[in-house]
């Protein structure tokens, strides 16, 4: 008798559910199935299941021979006893669908049918042939057919409907569930000897005494290993024992459905094996397992396809080198290279490629790629050839387009009637400052600085990023959404001074201009002794060029009082009668200190040296300004001479010239060029004057500072960054030097605690601070300051000795605390500072001092 589960119509995944679920889709013992595990690689590959059920072969033997064998076999998992109300009767033992003779049986014949009533869903219904069984013939039973049949539940009343079964040759198993029914498979028998008494329909009667219900909706049936036998690896005994460790089914226990499935996953969970069989076998004494496995190749090598940045020579940074991705993908795959690893033994290193280990080198390679910004690589694909070579598919989330969007203040794209939201600037003007271009490999870190160097414009309010999918599902859009801000500003003003008078002043500001981000700039102030005008326009980056190169052009008039000639203990005004060399000092009542007032223009160009030379986070910049320069007195009138004589221009006629030649190198590495808390700042500046005009003034000034900035937690007033500040700055003038241009010393922005200037004036100086910044409550920052300058003891060498006539100590220093406020105008900052005589003073600024 033969008998075959029909799965047609049904899919693998409902087969799957079908099965380890515990339904008797069978309904025998001799069920196989072969289960193929996704790759670790490709977790939505489906499950593949295959189903026979083979012929039974059920050994015949003598009862004296099978007198106890139950016992010894099953052990305490079946107890059973013989029904009470029918001793004589050949009884069966259904245990996870193993189907076992009993070894006692007696003479007695079988009705047309014995019906045992398990539960209220379900019946085991047995058919044979109407015959006498003899005891001493026991090997002469005929293979019983065992059909589950299961009643279905009326859903109003409770009540059982009677299930049907047409005839012997084509016995259906229906489900409990109607909306499963047509998915469920169905069991077809097929007898090889007619039987003499077919059953029509069989109605479900009350359970016989001495059989055990089950119900197949809630408990497995189980079966009774007696051994496990595994091929496929008989020359790799290291593979055979790694089986073994995998599986929990040990020969002599019983086992179920779910627990053979959990020992084929465990078996593919251990990485070693490209296919696993298993299939359950009768035996004279149970069933044994055979299990068939397929190992994977051993690994000789890893190799990528589709990488852009392998094509493009890029680097990344794995460990403390810089390797290009194929020597990344080397570096972390070749140790597994002939060996296996982790859940197989090191002393098992026989080659075999281990998908575990292997899964976990891919891990790594994500790892590798997120810290370096590769945010969207991944693996897409995987091909193990024979050889052992793998092949890794991978898309890196190339950038296909970088568009603008232009958003309104509230974040929206389209206006009310549904239009986009138009932008005054250029979208060139965004996507130039953008490093990262169609084709590159889409970077985290390089998007995030592509962001700060939009933002950076100082035109927009905010700037953000989303990504849509190209055209080609392996590439990416990236969407540059913007609001811009106001970038416009006219003021008027008026007012009185003891230089200008009464005046009135007016300016303009555009960052913006046309949309091309060009900035220009004019102020003018009319007064009743004098006119004054600074005029400048600036393009950020001069159109068509590579290296970002951006000019300044300005020109101006400016008068003020120079702090070359203030301060000091003692004042030195302006003769009343000007350029009088008998001027008495000391008769002076009403004097006047001296102006310089400067007229000219120049132009100036600027340029990052990264691209253009390869130095990372240089910037120079060179120009050339002309200078006409005057001393003057309240009025106006040129005065090159003060009270006591000495000379206040180069020249004597008051009237001096300067051709520059300008050049300068920073070197930027701050975390926040407006509160940084971490990095440096480094400058480099010199001005070289051309002989040329009134005076012919041949002069070389060299200047340089340098700042360092270090994070520190020493307070918890609030949270916030706290810093360690500290700055060098250092100068000298070589050569002619005109008394205005020598370096003055005390202030705001120099030595605290000294008023602008009073400190020195000299031909070279040395300034030195140190701040340690921190955070109070929300937008208010304290700060401990000292300070410390000195004009190295050349104010003598400064023509006219303004600092040495001025009494100015040329030496000093200054400590205090500051206050530092956010505001809308950027940070307030006030500090109060203690020089070394003692005097104290309060400064005003603007930012932070350094």
């Amino acid at each position: 008798m033969a008998f075959s589960a029909s799965l047609g119509g049904v899919s693998s995944a409902q087969a799957l559910e079908w099965v380890q679920s515990g339904h008797p889709v069978s309904g025998q013992p001799n069920v196989s199935w072969l289960m193929t595990s996704p790759s670790p690689l490709k977790s939505e590959s489906p499950l593949k299941l295959e189903m026979a059920i083979a012929k039974p072969s059920v050994a015949r033997s003598k009862p004296s021979e099978l007198e106890g064998s139950r016992e010894s076999i099953l052990g305490d998992a079946i107890a059973p006893t013989k029904p009470s109300s029918a001793s004589a009767v050949d009884w069966l033992v259904l245990e996870a669908g193993t189907l076992l003779e009993d070894s006692r049986i007696e003479n007695s014949r079988i009705e047309d049918s014995s019906i045992a009533q398990l539960d209220e869903d379900s019946s085991i219904i047995l058919l044979d042939e109407q015959r006498s069984v003899d005891e001493n013939r026991a090997d002469d039973i005929a293979s019983p057919t065992l059909v589950v049949a299961e009643a279905v539940a009326d859903e109003t009343t409770g009540k059982q409907a009677e299930d049907e079964v047409e005839d012997t040759d084509s016995v259906e198993a229906d489900t409990p569930d109607s909306d499963a029914s047509s998915d469920a498979p169905s069991i077809e028998t097929d007898s090889s000897e007619p039987t003499e008494a077919p059953v029509d329909e069989i109605a479900p009667t009350a359970p016989s005494p001495g059989i055990t219900p089950f119900t197949p909706e809630s408990s497995e049936q189980r079966v009774l290993i007696i051994e496990v036998n595994v091929t496929g690896v008989d020359d790799r005994p290291e593979l055979r024992d790694a089986v073994f460790r995998a599986i929990q089914t040990d020969p002599g226990q019983t086992a179920t459905e779910s627990q053979l499935q959990n020992d084929i996953n465990a078996i593919f969970a251990t990485g070693l094996f490209s296919e696993v069989q298993a299939g359950l076998e009768d035996t004279p004494l149970g069933v044994r397992l055979n299990v068939n496995v397929v190992p994977n190749p051993i690994l000789t090598r890893v190799r990528l396809e589709g990488s852009a940045l392998a094509a493009a020579g890029e680097t990344l940074r794995f460990g403390n080198q810089d390797l290009t991705i194929d020597q990344v993908v080397e570096a972390i795959f070749s140790p597994q290279y002939g060996r296996t690893l982790d859940r197989v033994p090191p002393e098992f290193a026989e080659g075999t490629l281990n998908l575990g280990a292997f899964q976990i080198g891919i891990n790594e390679l994500y790892e590798v790629y997120t810290e370096n910004g590769y945010v969207l690589a991944q693996v897409v694909d995987a091909d193990i050839s024979a050889n052992g070579e793998v092949t890794l598919v991978v898309a890196e989330g190339i950038i296909e387009n970088i568009e603008v969007q232009f958003l309104d203040e509230d974040g929206f794209a389209e206006d009310e009637d549904g239009n986009p939201i138009e932008g005054r600037t250029r979208d060139f003007i965004v996507t130039r400052e953008f490093e990262s271009q169609s084709g590159d490999v889409f970077n985290q870190s390089a998007i995030q600085r592509d962001l700060q160097s939009v933002f950076g414009l100082g035109i927009f309010d905010d700037v953000r990023v989303s990504l849509e999918p190209g055209d080609d599902p392996r590439k990416v859009d990236v969407i540059v959404n913007v609001i811009e801000g106001s970038t416009g500003s006219i003021a008027a003003g008026a007012g009185f001074s003891s230089a200008s008078g009464f005046f009135g002043s007016a300016s303009y500001q555009q960052q913006n201009l046309g949309g091309n981000n060009q900035n220009l700039g004019a102020e003018i102030q009319i007064g009743q002794r004098e006119l004054l005008f600074d005029v400048r326009f600036t393009d950020p980056w001069i159109a068509t060029d590579p290296y970002r190169t951006s000019y300044t052009v300005n020109s101006f008039l400016r008068r003020s009082i120079s702090l070359i000639f203030d301060g000091g203990e003692t004042e030195v005004d302006l003769c009343e009668q000007r350029n009088d060399l008998n001027c008495n000092q000391d008769d002076l009542d009403d004097g006047d200190r001296p102006r310089v007032q400067r007229l000219g223009g120049g132009i100036s160009f600027s340029r990052p040296l990264d691209e253009w030379l390869g130095w990372e986070g240089w910037r120079a910049s060179t120009g050339f300004q002309y200078q006409r320069i005057s001393i003057r007195d309240g009025d106006g009138d040129i005065s090159f001479i003060d009270a006591l004589g000495n000379q206040l221009s180069f020249t004597d006629d008051g009237k001096d010239e300067l051709y520059l030649l300008q050049l300068a190198a920073v070197r930027d590495r701050r975390n926040n060029p407006l509160q940084p808390t971490g990095g440096s700042l480094l400058r480099f500046g010199t001005e070289q004057s051309i002989p040329l005009g009134s005076g012919s003034i041949l002069l070389n000034r060299l200047r340089a500072s340098y700042s360092r900035y270090f994070p520190v937690d020493l307070t918890s007033f609030q949270d916030g960054p706290e810093t360690l500040a500290f700055n060098v700055q250092a100068g000298t003038v070589l050569g002619d030097l005109p008394p205005y241009e020598a370096f003055s010393l005390g202030g705001t922005d120099s030595v605290r605690g000294y008023d602008a200037g009073e400190l020195g004036s000299g031909r070279s100086f040395l300034q030195a601070t140190a701040e340690y910044r921190f955070p109070i409550i929300s937008i208010v920052g304290g700060a401990l300051f000292v300070d410390f300058g000195t004009d190295l003891g050349t104010a003598a060498e400064v023509p006219g000795a303004p600092a040495d006539v001025r009494d100015k100590p040329g030496t000093g220093f200054g400590y205090g605390l500051g206050v530092r406020v956010q505001s809308p105008l950027g940070q307030i900052r006030v500090d109060y500072g203690i020089n070394d005589d003692g005097d104290g003073r309060i400064h005003f600024g603007i930012g932070e001092r350094f």
